[in-house]
């Protein structure tokens, strides 16, 4: 099957930067009305309008209606997906040293603090997480290559996580994979992976319906601060 018209639709939709700043402002799984989006888009209510068709058209958002009122949220998590690798990857292919950008003013903000990153943690949770293990010795990092040291298997271990077991999978490690809300690394990779299913498991983190967001608990806050935070002292 040739899915290359399929894959110039969805790109040209999501070209113009109206259309992306009302499809980011859903990113957490929200629906909205276009009054919102627009004033978050920085649109007129006709370009609104205009531009929400083409969206609901192309299969990128669905509305709703609720009385008199109509919203509009993501046709599917597989939408969210596709708009995170496209930031990510337009942030890995920034120059070595990018002038920082700020975090658009209409991401949500539950997506920027912890959301899923494929099987992992990613946003200004995770960042935090990876730069103290890697301040504390716990990670070694050249490049995208990220190596545990034995302080860092002894750290895991209290955590509960056996290095032996997850090294086991048929899949990278870990790995420094770019956040593109905080325009720094998160770990990635098989590792990344066993640290937010611990998080889960101690009830530090939980899923929402139908967003990347994750809902962190004052507890798991604390707790996840506490991992490697012997790097602040």
């Amino acid at each position: 099957m040739d899915y290359t018209p399929g894959i110039s639709q969805v790109a040209g939709l999501l070209a113009d930067p109206g259309r992306a700043a009302m499809i980011w402002a859903l990113m957490d799984g929200s629906a909205r009305p276009a009054g919102e989006l627009a004033l978050l888009a920085g649109l007129s209510p006709s370009s609104t309008s205009g531009h929400l068709a083409k969206l609901t058209e192309g299969g990128l958002l669905v509305q709703e209606t609720h009385g008199r009122n109509r919203y509009y949220k993501l046709a599917g998590p597989e939408v969210g997906q596709v708009v995170e690798a496209l930031a990510s990857a337009a942030l890995a292919a920034q120059p070595r040293k990018p002038r920082p950008i700020p975090v658009s003013r209409g991401t949500p903000l539950a997506l920027r603090e912890a959301r899923t990153c494929y099987d992992h943690l990613a946003g200004e949770l995770a960042v935090g997480l990876f730069e103290r293990m890697a301040g504390a010795g716990w990670l070694v990092q050249d490049g995208k290559q990220v190596v545990v040291t034995d302080l860092g298997n002894a750290g895991l271990s209290a955590l509960g996580i056996d290095l032996g077991s997850v090294g086991r999978r048929r899949r990278q490690l870990a790995c420094a994979c770019p956040d593109w809300s905080e325009r720094k690394p998160h770990l990635g990779g098989a590792l990344g992976a066993a640290l937010l299913d611990t998080c889960k498991q101690a009830g530090w983190l939980r899923a929402s319906n139908g967003s990347r967001a994750l809902h962190v608990s004052p507890e798991g806050r604390r707790a996840i601060g506490r991992i490697a935070a012997q790097a602040d002292a």
